[in-house]
């Protein structure tokens, strides 16, 4: 039978360490004591309506599900090592969330969280927030549905990523990822997706300075570019573009088909470059 604990008010060190099949709710860890990982080593645990304000709570956690709760700016670092997880309609605005986790849901949740997602695997994302830098590194196996992102330096050194219907404002975004794809979604950023291997962008939006360059494997489909000069320097393209490209710089191989653009330049090269410009 699950244990149930609700009211409960702890700034104790390890309050609830080593739970087992519970429930908590409408509790709060916070307070001057200022005791860390509240919840460690916890295993097949319901946490409703919680308020976490101290450091480490969630670290070592299986079996876990995370539900109508607030963790505040002083909760660090709240979820590390931990796997088999529901986030559901939480707000999270601690720095460094989620790191070397696996099998993570996370749902209708607010996140405000630097380096969230680093180095996890089979982390699934649907409708929410997101404010982040260096979102996802090195993090593999994930899906992401209508996500609606703000940061820099997202998706870094990713693999085995798939992202629809979202609109992600990033900078730097998909930078040495590997088998990567984005779907009807909005890219706004500078210097996209550069060294990537086996991006496909498909049906998007995609707005930005210099984007493209330096990536193998790189297929466009249906997608529209704005604001994008000196793309695809050096990448190994198969691109179908909707509209016009400002610019177009020295591009390896492919093609490139585009209704127009503003400038090809090829010159200057350090390699041969034998990419198809077409224009229609």
């Amino acid at each position: 039978m699950e244990k149930l604990i609700t009211g409960l008010v702890s700034d104790e060190e390890r309050a609830l360490y080593n739970l087992t099949d519970a429930v908590v709710e409408s509790c709060s860890f916070a307070g001057e004591a200022d005791g860390e990982s509240a919840l460690k080593e916890s295993r097949s645990i319901t946490v409703k309506n919680c308020n976490f304000e101290l450091r480490y709570p969630l670290w070592h956690t299986t079996d876990f599900k995370l539900i109508d709760s607030k963790m505040s700016v002083s909760c660090r670092a709240p979820l590390w090592y931990s796997k088999n997880g529901v986030i559901d309609h939480c707000e999270i605005n601690g720095v460094k969330c989620l790191r070397e986790c696996e099998n993570i849901e996370i749902k209708n949740t607010k996140l405000v969280s630097t380096e969230f997602g680093w180095k996890c695997r089979n982390i699934h994302f649907s409708d929410c927030d997101m404010e982040s830098e260096y979102f996802l590194f090195m993090t593999r196996d994930t899906d992401i549905e209508r996500l609606r992102m703000n940061g820099k330096y997202s998706f870094q050194y990713t693999e085995n990523l798939r992202i629809k219907d979202s609109e992600l404002n990033t900078k730097d975004a998909f930078w040495h990822c590997k088998n990567v794809t984005v779907e009807n979604s909005v890219i706004n950023g500078e210097y996209l997706a550069w060294y990537s291997d086996g991006l496909t962008l498909i049906n998007c939006k995609i707005n930005g300075t210099q984007p493209l360059c330096y990536c193998r494997n790189l297929r466009i489909i249906n997608c529209t570019m704005e604001n994008a000069d000196l793309s695809f320097e050096y990448s190994d393209v198969r691109a179908d573009i909707n509209g016009s490209i400002v610019s177009v710089k020295n591009p390896h191989s492919g093609y490139i088909k585009a209704d127009s653009i503003g400038e090809v330049i090829i010159g200057n090269s350090v390699m041969e470059n034998n990419c198809r410009i077409i224009t229609e």
